[in-house]
């Protein structure tokens, strides 16, 4: 029987979560306690928030509206 996979924060001896424990940016495993990024202190966590920016950033300008400057005509 395969041992268990142990949370790889340091000095935590929790099991890791086996669906969503993995960090999508460091790809390590984590119990519940540090499966955040913010949580495990990623070394990838401000390339993450630069890309949920720039994402954001985007979406944004996208859906932006331009105001009519010509105003209503009237009759």
């Amino acid at each position: 029987m395969p041992a268990k996979r142990r949370c790889q924060f340091t000095g935590c001896t929790s099991a890791a979560l086996r669906m969503i424990g993995e960090c999508p940016n460091c790809s390590l495993n984590f119990c519940a306690s540090h499966r955040l990024p913010e949580d495990h202190i990623c070394p990838k966590l401000s390339d993450c928030r630069q890309q949920a920016f720039e994402r954001n950033k985007a979406r944004l300008e996208s859906e932006r509206t331009v105001a009519n400057k010509m105003g209503t005509a009237q009759s």
